[in-house]
């Protein structure tokens, strides 16, 4: 059975510096005192512009970031990959309203996409709709409120830009990951995933949505998105996950005055998680799923549905994924075993 305990296999290739930096600041970030106060002092830096990138860069950017391009990244590849944990490049630029920086967005994306196609290394990309259109306009979309021509010819610019990326992760056979937003524009992302879908996942699978399953609303979609898969006849890629935006979510449903669309206790987010895993695995002819989890109990259960349904730990239609620098324990200890596991 699958166990996360050999801290041996977790930390093998961290130094004891790598740790008590570790210990330092997960220290400091579990303190909401300390915390509160860093992130004020580096606010009040940034806007002062003071020169705090030597010392962003030597404590939570060190623990948490591969490198600033891709080629700062190999290093870190080249790391994981000792002990077979692939890595997802993740060009972290959201929220922007220029031109040039969506297509920025859109160009990094395209590279990480060849370079995976190279490296084995490298098992999928992935990119953030909200780095390739302005919010306000995918809200307006998601409303379903009537766009002008300059915003219609913005709709299909990023319409296209998300084509042309998916595109691309099909004729270099790379898997992409298509990342969640918040509730209120994620419903056009959710459109446009499974338009990408149906069109590039009829023989593999090569474009993957993401479920945030603290959704009340998570389980029921699954259900009916694989309905769909069925009735045209393609796969479904999903990357599972529980939420980035549990606060923002139930401060705008209380300041707007609706029904907060995400569960009240993390134990029925849990059991939704719970819940998708099993259905991913129950339907995995049509399903192909990343975990990304750092909860021990979904990743046992993961384990114990693949061994379950008599499915291989190296099946490439199942991974596990963490963020780099949390969760090592997870990680290697599960790519140790020979599951596919990939860090952000």
């Amino acid at each position: 059975m699958l166990k996360f305990d050999n801290l041996k296999v977790a930390f093998e290739d961290k130094s004891d510096k790598d740790l008590n930096r570790a210990y330092l600041l997960f220290k400091s970030l579990d303190n909401s005192i300390i915390s509160y106060i860093i992130t004020k002092l580096l606010k009040i830096a940034i806007w002062f512009r003071l020169p705090i990138n030597n010392i962003i860069k030597s404590t939570v950017y060190k623990h948490f970031c591969g490198g600033t391009t891709i080629e700062d990244s190999q290093e870190a590849i080249n790391r994981l990959w000792r002990f077979q944990i692939g890595t997802i490049l993740d060009f972290s630029a959201e929220g922007k309203d220029k031109e040039e920086d969506f297509k920025k967005v859109m160009n990094e994306t395209l590279e990480s996409i060849m370079k995976a196609k190279t490296e084995e290394s490298i098992p999928f990309s992935v990119f953030k709709p909200t780095g390739l259109v302005r919010f306000n306009l995918l809200e307006k979309i998601n409303k379903g409120e009537t766009l002008n021509n300059n915003e219609n010819i913005e709709k299909e610019m990023f319409e296209n830009r998300i084509e042309e990326i998916c595109k691309s992760a099909s004729k270099n056979q790379v898997p992409l990951f298509i990342d969640a937003e918040e509730s209120w524009i994620q419903d056009t992302i959710d459109k446009i995933a499974l338009k990408m879908m149906q069109k590039f996942n009829k023989k593999n699978v090569w474009i993957y949505n993401t479920i945030q399953l603290y959704r009340i609303d998570r389980i029921d979609y699954l259900n009916i998105i694989l309905e769909e898969a069925k009735k045209q006849n393609f796969k479904l890629g999903l990357k599972l996950v529980r939420g980035a935006y549990y606060e923002l979510e139930n401060e705008r449903a209380k300041k707007m005055n609706y029904p907060s669309p995400v569960h009240k206790n993390k134990k029925d987010t849990d059991n939704d998680y719970n819940k998708a895993l099993r259905f991913c695995i129950e339907n995995i002819n049509k399903i192909s799923v990343c975990a990304g989890t750092h909860n021990e109990e979904s990743s046992l259960l993961l384990s114990q549905l693949l061994k379950k349904h008599n499915i291989s730990v190296n099946d490439k239609r199942v991974y596990f994924s963490q963020l780099l620098g949390m969760s090592d324990h997870i990680s290697y200890n599960a790519a140790r075993e020979g599951y596919n596991v990939v860090k952000y």
